[in-house]
């Protein structure tokens, strides 16, 4: 059994959905909770969805290469983009104690998956965004 998946997808949202679907597939062949499923489907939405949506200038389209690995008892999670550099450990903690009506829109996703994660790393080098997700997992 393969301990590696990589999937190439163009800058579309409905591409999401085949990341989401291999990856749910890789944690089920390794008897992974469906908790850790859970997170992962998570957190590539909104990951792939904020460098789809916000990441490009242009109309073009754009290769984001994902690489989602076991090693031992950890799971990793790579993208690497050419989108617009965005560092989302950077990025500020939402107001969680305003009223949903008088809260700023954005940001929630980005803080639950520093949450759920036990380790993030970004870097940018070469005109390419790589974003790394480190999760120890847990088996069914």
């Amino acid at each position: 059994m393969e301990n590696i998946i990589s999937i190439q997808i163009l800058n579309k949202i409905p591409e999401i959905k085949r990341v989401c679907d291999a990856v749910a597939d890789f944690n089920r062949q390794h008897s992974l909770s469906e908790k850790i499923i859970f997170t992962f489907h998570l957190a590539i939405d909104e990951i792939l969805t904020n460098i789809i949506s916000y990441g490009y200038t242009d109309q073009n389209d754009h290769n984001i290469d994902i690489h989602y690995s076991l090693k031992k008892n950890q799971l990793k999670l790579k993208i690497t983009d050419d989108g617009n550099p965005f560092d989302p450990t950077q990025a500020p903690k939402p107001d969680l104690k305003s009223d949903l009506e008088h809260r700023k829109i954005g940001g929630l996703g980005i803080y639950l998956i520093k949450n759920m994660m036990d380790d993030i790393k970004y870097s940018s080098e070469n005109g390419k965004n790589t974003l790394v997700l480190t999760k120890k997992c847990d088996y069914k």
